[in-house]
C-alpha cells in the first residue's frame, strides 16, 4: 500500500479530481455505463459538491468541484429532505416520513461510495459477459488538486473539456457527448454550476470563445493530476 498522503478535502475550496480504471483499464466499456455512472453521481455527490465542469473518458473520469460547507451541507438537506446513503447510517432520522436530524457528511467517503457503487454495478452487469468481474476497478485513493487561483480554475475547465482531444478519442472535443461542454451550451436544465462558469469567465460568449481558441495545453502539464 503506497503510503502518499492525500490531503482531506477542504469545505469551501474548489477541486480538480480524477480518477482511473486499475491499469489503466477502462471503466466505461458500454455506451450505457457513461449514463449509469452519471446516475449515481447525481445520488451521491450534490450533497457534498457543487459540480463546475466533468469528463468521463473510457479510462478516466475528471471532476472540477467546489466542497460545501457544513451549513450548506445542512440548507441542502433542508431543501429535498432525502437520505444519502443508508449504509452509513449517520445521516436524517426518519419521523412520519421526515428526517429531521442532520449529521455531516464526508466529501471523500461519498466520492467513495460513487466508485464503489458504479464498480458494484458494472460487476453485476458483466454476469452476461463470458468472464464475470469480481476484482476492483478504479485506483484508489483518488486523485485531489486544490484549487487556489481564478487562472487555475479557468484553465481546470478548459483542461477538463478538451481531454477527449488531448487523447484522441475525437478530433475536436467540442463534439464529444460525455464531458459537461454541451450542457453549457444547452438551455436544458442542468445540475452544473452553469451561471457561476459562464459569470467566471465573463459570460456565455467569452466562455465558448475561449473553447474555440484551442490554446495549447503543453504549458498546462506541470499542475496536471493525470500522470
Amino acid at each position: 500500500m503506497s503510503s502518499y498522503y492525500y490531503p482531506k478535502l477542504e469545505e469551501g475550496y474548489f477541486y480538480h479530481i480524477y480518477n482511473r480504471g486499475i491499469n489503466g483499464e477502462n471503466i466505461f466499456k458500454k455506451e450505457k455505463n457513461y449514463s449509469f455512472f452519471l446516475r449515481k453521481y447525481a445520488y451521491h455527490i450534490p450533497p457534498v459538491m457543487d459540480t463546475y465542469a466533468y469528463c468521463l473518458l473510457k479510462n478516466h473520469f475528471h471532476l472540477l468541484v467546489r466542497i460545501k460547507t457544513k451549513e450548506e451541507q445542512e440548507e441542502y438537506f433542508e431543501k429535498y429532505q432525502k437520505i444519502v446513503d443508508t449504509s452509513l447510517n449517520t445521516h436524517k432520522t426518519k419521523i412520519k416520513g421526515k428526517y429531521t436530524t442532520f449529521k455531516y457528511l464526508s466529501p471523500s467517503y461519498q466520492i467513495a461510495h460513487l466508485c464503489n457503487g458504479y464498480a458494484q454495478g458494472i460487476n453485476a452487469d458483466s454476469k452476461s459477459d463470458y468472464k464475470q468481474r469480481t476484482s476492483g476497478l478504479f485506483e484508489k485513493p483518488f486523485e485531489r488538486v486544490k484549487i487556489t487561483t481564478e487562472s487555475y480554475f479557468a484553465n481546470a475547465v478548459y483542461y477538463i473539456h478538451r481531454n477527449p482531444q488531448k487523447h484522441g478519442f475525437v478530433d475536436d472535443f467540442r463534439d464529444y457527448p460525455h464531458s459537461s461542454y454541451p450542457s453549457f451550451l444547452s438551455k436544458g436544465k442542468t445540475r452544473l454550476m452553469r451561471k457561476e462558469v459562464f459569470d467566471w469567465f465573463g459570460g456565455k460568449e467569452q466562455f465558448i470563445e475561449l473553447h474555440d481558441s484551442l490554446r495549447d495545453l503543453d504549458g498546462m502539464d506541470d499542475w496536471c493530476i493525470e500522470k
